[in-house]
């Protein structure tokens, strides 16, 4: 048999397929947009398809995220916390930090030695430092999401931004590209103000990371540029998974499995 998780998102509905050995067997991405029982259904029809598996040997499906409720069939909704320390072990079984930076919010994980979550904290309601706050400022920087991450120099060759705020931070962009500041010294800028704001998250559960091993899911860790902000403000490299924005999916799925077993 096997086991559905699905991550539903403000911004992506994904979806990680996997067989009782727990083998991943198709993963997929969808915007989520306005009708998120929409994305819901073209996320599981394209993992379904990609594996050849009919919907009737699914035996189980966990739902996470902020439209986990709209998941009818479900077994179960998880907490995302839950789901994404659950993924990212069966990934990078080492972690114990785990950093997620989604669409709409920020994530620190502290993962114990038996695999639980030991702590955890989030940013508020802002969506200051998340994947819309970059969407946001690429716009405003007339470049699109693969182009911005492609920008990863050091934190010192940045420029300073006075506000976090997506509304006040995407005017202060537009006045720095009028005032002919490089757009590589912009996006530093960014990637270091998105970085000192994760580590504010990170300290609250762990005032000393010496020797923690940590690792980053969701879709802003495929951005090289905030990985290595990251990566320098913490002093600690940082491990990515494959896929890591399906990292949440992949945990739901493990979940359901586990559950209906």
């Amino acid at each position: 048999m096997y086991y559905l998780g699905l991550d539903i998102g403000s911004l992506s509905c994904d979806a990680v397929l996997v067989d009782h050995e727990e083998r991943i067997l198709a993963s997929s991405v969808v915007p989520t947009g306005a009708k998120n029982r929409e994305a819901i259904a073209r996320a599981t029809d394209e993992v379904l398809r990609a594996s050849g598996i009919s919907r009737s040997d699914v035996k189980a499906i966990v739902s996470t995220g902020y439209g986990r409720e709209r998941v009818e069939d479900r077994l179960a909704t998880v907490t995302e916390i839950s789901c994404h320390a659950r993924g990212i072990l069966a990934r990078v079984p080492k972690t114990q930090i785990l950093i997620d930076i989604g669409g709409q919010d920020s994530k620190a994980i502290r993962i114990d030695k038996s695999g639980r979550v030991a702590d955890f904290a989030m940013n508020d309601k802002c969506a200051a430092g998340t994947g819309r706050f970059l969407e946001a400022m690429a716009r405003a920087l007339q470049i699109d999401l693969e182009e911005m991450s492609q920008f990863h120099g050091e934190i010192k060759d940045a420029c300073t931004l006075s506000s976090m705020c997506t509304v006040f931070a995407e005017s202060e962009v537009v006045s720095l590209i009028a005032d002919g500041i490089e757009m590589r010294k912009i996006v530093n800028g960014l990637n270091a103000a998105i970085a000192a704001r994760t580590v504010t998250l990170v300290k609250r559960i762990a005032p000393n990371i010496e020797g923690l091993s940590i690792s980053m899911s969701g879709g802003v860790a495929r951005n090289a540029g905030v990985v290595r902000a990251l990566s320098e403000a913490l002093k600690r490299d940082i491990s990515i998974p494959e896929n890591p924005d399906t990292i949440g999916a992949l945990g739901a799925a493990l979940i359901a499995r586990e559950r209906a077993i």
